[in-house]
């Protein structure tokens, strides 16, 4: 008869496990990868997380980046301009910018 072998659980020192929580907190890191590179089941990390107290150390919310736009290329059309076609009828509109709002009206009127 072949005897059963006791599997035994692994056991990780507090050391080990701040390390890992602390590599999974750096922005970017994954979880899954962190823990298959130490060849820990993820499943061990997030109750690792959980018993520390919960998710992870929030990292600062991200701020506004104000991001400078080149000037436009084309100044703003001074003009609304549509064209509409159905089969081989095409229909051309140009509707003045300052008129926009009657633009819209017009435009919900014929989509009826």
């Amino acid at each position: 008869m072949n005897e059963a072998k006791k599997k035994m659980r692994r056991r990780y020192g507090a050391e080990f496990k701040q390390q890992i929580l602390s590599e999974c907190a750096e922005p970017g890191a994954s979880l899954a990868r962190i823990a298959l590179s130490h060849g820990i089941n993820a499943n061990v990390v997030h109750k690792w997380r959980r018993q520390a107290g919960g998710a992870l150390p929030v990292m600062g919310a991200p701020s506004f980046v104000p991001v400078p736009l080149p000037p436009a290329a084309h100044p703003p059309a001074p003009d609304i301009q549509i064209e509409l076609r159905r089969g081989a009828t095409s229909v051309s509109v140009t509707w003045p910018l300052a008129a926009a709002e009657q633009c819209a009206v017009w435009m919900r009127e014929l989509l009826k």
